[in-house]
């Protein structure tokens, strides 16, 4: 793994004011939280001898990917869905890799890409359903307790397919477990505001996604209307009492530019974890102690 490594993970938290910390995951190799489970993922498929990957993605993960198999010389083929932000193609071709846009949604895309790994048999890299993903996702939590020595009331989690999610959960079930922490925080789990099978599942108690119809959304990672790992996450959300909450797609602008007027310039859907954040206090009151995640940069998705 050292020799695939390229630095990733203990980013900075960082107090954006009395209520809210924020967590530097875009301070990233290629800016972008997904640098955690690709670095792991990618190692794994070196230790075993794998030449050539597949994977579809929203964008950072696809780039992360591809990123992490320039470096250990593995080749690498990515599908994204139309209405990608260019310059995360950009970075993903810039890697050697092979990007193919697929027309309509971002489910559709991720049929297309498992269709070619059952014709021809090479390795689905994907951050959705590989084991070694988490592995790395879960270190997010890790860090924030080495760094504060405890881990704050409240967490803003953005949630599509649930790749941070997923190893949030695993990573404070490890470390309730292990007495480290003697309860657990509140989550807080976001999607947005026109693509949301999970809020919609969690609001009726019901223990599988909700059947919707994505409409277009500029927080395109968590863009996900069928989520692989869906009936997982309500498992978590039902077991833990997860709070959904949606970011208003009017207001992720806003958010966007509050953000970067204190220094902080990130993507459209990472600026949806803040709309969300403020949403969430208007419908419930002050939510101090909160911790939110920077997952991606902003110069990736200006369009």
């Amino acid at each position: 793994w050292r020799a695939v490594s390229m630095g990733e993970g203990m980013t900075p938290v960082i107090r954006f004011d009395d209520n809210v910390l924020l967590k530097m995951d875009y301070l990233m190799p290629t800016l972008s939280f997904k640098d955690r489970g690709a670095a792991v993922l990618v190692a794994h498929c070196k230790s075993i001898g794998v030449e050539k990957v597949v994977q579809d993605s929203s964008g950072n993960a696809g780039n992360s990917v591809a990123a992490y198999c320039a470096r250990a010389g593995i080749a690498c083929e990515i599908f994204v869905p139309e209405g990608t932000s260019p310059k995360k193609i950009n970075m993903i071709e810039a890697h050697g890799a092979i990007a193919n846009v697929v027309p309509g949604s971002r489910d559709h895309c991720a049929d297309v890409c498992r269709a070619k790994v059952e014709a021809e048999g090479v390795y689905y890299a994907n951050h959705v359903y590989n084991p070694f993903f988490y592995e790395g996702t879960k270190t997010y939590i890790y860090e924030v307790y080495e760094q504060l020595g405890r881990i704050p009331q409240h967490l803003i989690i953005p949630v599509g397919n649930g790749t941070l999610f997923l190893g949030v959960m695993q990573a404070l079930e490890h470390l309730l477990a292990s007495g480290v922490i003697a309860q657990m925080p509140t989550i807080i789990a976001v999607q947005s505001e026109y693509c949301d099978p999970l809020l919609r599942a969690a609001v009726r108690h019901e223990s599988e996604p909700a059947a919707i119809t994505p409409q277009p959304t500029i927080a395109e990672g968590i863009a996900i209307g069928e989520p692989m790992r869906g009936a997982t996450i309500l498992a978590y959300a039902a077991k833990y009492g997860v709070r959904f909450i949606h970011a208003p797609e009017k207001d992720i602008l806003h958010a966007r530019a509050t953000l970067a007027a204190r220094g902080i310039y990130c993507e459209h859907t990472t600026a949806a974890n803040y709309a969300a954040y403020l949403h969430y206090c208007a419908q419930y009151g002050a939510t101090p102690d909160c911790l939110i995640t920077m997952c991606g940069a902003g110069l990736k998705s200006d369009h």
